[in-house]
């Protein structure tokens, strides 16, 4: 089974959905995701659920390519946020053929535990009919801060649709050994962010931000063993979420988006330890 790529949308967060759909097909991607629960970060562009001709133009551009919507971006647990507010992102990302959504914690409170589970099982809930999955990250920097922290929300929530988010700068920020993806239920997986990143780990979150934000790196250009940890996986999409100010800068969207793919092809194909899977005869 070949393996099948999604471009993620922070990789060309200044692309629309339909512009990014056809840079994504033209690059030679099976998948696009699309972030269409806005964050609301200054400067930072939204792709709105209630855009109908954005989305209009989004579907049309899916059909036209053949590239599909894999998962929704990104239904975040706030103190101060009601999940039904993601309904219409949900139903939109699900009449457009996707299949995920990926979810993570921004509360501050670090005793919250009880909170996060509750509205993690509520974002499953409202995700279900719609037949999403519903996958919960951990950014170093966010409220679950590494993996165990991830899985303990998961296991508690016990929803049929839940699952964990593997990225695999986050591996690295927050030194998962290996070993803990083995111990993890395989229906877990559905999805998983790959890039790469220089081997040291920065020392504050203002270095974690700005390396998760604008400096990732391709596969193969920096330390991280992705193969090992998608190797310790099922095998499943791998989005690549990639974003580098400096690469768009010198060579444009597509251009990095090409190269992100092409360098990630080239990597796996010379490391990955996975034994390919025969066909039926």
């Amino acid at each position: 089974m070949k393996n099948q790529f999604s471009l993620a949308h922070l990789t060309v967060l200044g692309c629309a959905p339909p512009e990014m759909t056809y840079i994504a097909s033209r690059a030679g991607y099976d998948f696009v995701s699309l972030r269409f629960i806005p964050l609301w970060t200054p400067g930072e562009p939204a792709y709105l659920p209630e855009d109908k001709f954005m989305i209009r133009k989004t579907k049309a551009a899916l059909a036209e390519t053949g590239v599909k919507m894999l998962d929704l971006e990104l239904a975040r647990i706030l103190s101060d946020n009601d999940p039904k507010s993601y309904v219409p992102a949900m139903e939109v990302a699900a009449e457009l053929g996707a299949r995920h959504v990926i979810s993570s914690a921004w509360t501050a409170d670090r005793t919250d535990r009880a909170f996060v589970i509750d509205r993690f099982s509520e974002i499953c809930d409202l995700a279900r009919p719609f037949g999403l999955t519903v996958n919960l990250e951990f950014p170093s920097f966010s409220r679950l801060t590494n993996l165990q922290e991830a899985a303990d929300i998961v296991r508690t929530a016990n929803r049929p649709n839940g699952g964990i988010m593997i990225d695999t700068l986050y591996i690295h920020f927050s030194r998962v050994k290996l070993e803990e993806l083995d111990e993890l239920p395989r229906a877990w997986f559905n999805i998983a962010h790959i890039c790469d990143a220089p081997r040291e780990i920065p020392t504050t979150r203002e270095g974690l931000v700005h390396v998760a934000r604008d400096a990732r790196l391709y596969l193969g250009e920096g330390a991280i063993d992705v193969a090992a940890i998608l190797d310790r996986m099922p095998q499943i999409p791998y989005s690549i979420e990639l974003p580098n100010v400096a690469q768009v800068r010198e060579l444009g969207y597509e251009e990095h988006a090409r190269r992100c793919l092409q360098s990630a092809k080239q990597y796996l194909e010379a490391h990955s330890q996975r034994q390919p899977i025969k066909a039926s005869a």
